[in-house]
């Protein structure tokens, strides 16, 4: 593994960083663009239609750089001897992070996916409790975890 990484390790270390770009990139405009948008739509039903369907966009785009990110991770951590450098630690917090990230990630697709299922038997008030918790907490946290892991690779690369 540690000989596929060192001959394409820009191609490596880049698909990395760009899917990281990508998944949080989009949760900051699903949140902070997108968002302020769907709460200008005044009936609640559409407005959670819409929800709903911008999140299941947003995960079929990123649920590709989520496997991408977790490949090249395991080469880069290989690649690197990471487990067994001074930098571990920091590595394993990263891999702590991302993992926390990717279970909050299935946990709003399966939410969004529930929403979705209300608002088909017309149950406005079920929808909004499964898919509002998504806007206002899921991916806010989703949000700062990937910021803080992506400057824990900043410092990670800067000091190999």
């Amino acid at each position: 593994m540690q000989d596929i990484f060192l001959e394409y390790k820009v191609v490596i270390v880049f698909l990395h960083v760009m899917s990281a770009v990508i998944w949080v990139g989009g949760m900051i405009a699903m949140r902070y663009a997108a968002h302020h948008s769907f709460l200008e739509i005044e009936s609640p039903m559409k407005r959670l239609e819409h929800v709903a369907h911008a999140l299941k966009r947003l995960f079929i785009i990123v649920i590709p750089f989520v496997i991408i990110l977790l490949i090249t991770a395991i080469f880069m951590v290989k690649g690197y001897g990471l487990s067994q450098s001074g930098f571990s630690s920091i590595s394993y917090l990263k891999e702590a992070i991302w993992s926390i990230m990717f279970v909050n990630l299935i946990i709003m697709i399966l939410r969004r996916n529930r929403g979705e299922r209300f608002l088909n038997e017309g149950n406005v008030v079920g929808a909004k409790g499964q898919i509002e918790l998504i806007g206002k907490v899921m991916v806010p946290l989703n949000i700062v975890l990937g910021i803080l892991a992506i400057f824990l690779g900043t410092y990670l690369s800067s000091n190999l």
